[in-house]
């Protein structure tokens, strides 16, 4: 995924020669995939998904995904065909994978980054960095979404992994201390890690 050109490479696995460049509407973030025959993008800039054919690598549809905001993390239910979009404007969408209707728009925390699904547990979750929360959604049928929990994390904890085996979630953070002075070239610094910080936080059921 090319965010600074708005495109998605194809690389074939085998010999690493470039396949193809498919252009996008617009800023790619997340992928996932649907099975072997499609791929799911959000489009970050214009608040949309796009779903790319994995044989003629094009795109085959293009969904608003109103009232979702700026789409970042994205994961799916690949037996029931739904996708788990983090919006920024603190809500998940969930998405029906075959037409592209908004289905449901369960409430999560701000500075959300990652969206993952436990197929065998039946849990969306989305990683909030700015609120340090984790929101657990349950699918209670195909069309149906409750949430269940916002777990508290710690700041800056979004990028997120899952065993869905032991069906623990995993998330790393570290503390900060205050931005680095603003320079032209750097007019809005970031928050600067302590170094010797950095955690790796797991949450599962006890």
């Amino acid at each position: 995924m090319n965010a600074g050109s708005n495109s998605a490479t194809v690389i074939d696995a085998r010999s690493g020669k470039v396949l193809a460049t498919i252009e996008l509407p617009g800023r790619p973030e997340f992928a996932v995939t649907g099975g072997r025959e499609h791929i799911f993008v959000n489009i970050q800039d214009k608040s949309e998904i796009v779903k790319i054919d994995a044989d003629r690598l094009e795109v085959t549809a293009t969904w608003p995904l109103a009232p979702c905001e700026s789409p970042s993390g994205l994961a799916m239910d690949r037996v029931n065909g739904r996708l788990f979009v983090g919006c920024d404007n603190k809500m998940m969408a969930v998405v029906d994978g075959d037409t592209g209707k908004v289905i449901a728009t369960p409430a999560i925390g701000e500075g959300v980054d990652a969206c993952a699904f436990d197929q065998g547990a039946g849990y969306a979750f989305a990683s909030n960095g700015q609120s340090g929360t984790l929101t657990v959604v349950h699918e209670d049928s195909p069309d149906k979404f409750s949430e269940v929990e916002n777990i508290q994390t710690k700041r800056g904890a979004r990028t997120m992994a899952i065993d869905r085996e032991k069906h623990h979630v995993f998330l790393v953070t570290a503390d900060f201390g205050p931005p680095s002075a603003a320079t032209e070239e750097n007019p809005h610094p970031k928050a600067q890690a302590v170094p010797g910080s950095f955690v790796v936080l797991v949450y599962g059921k006890k």
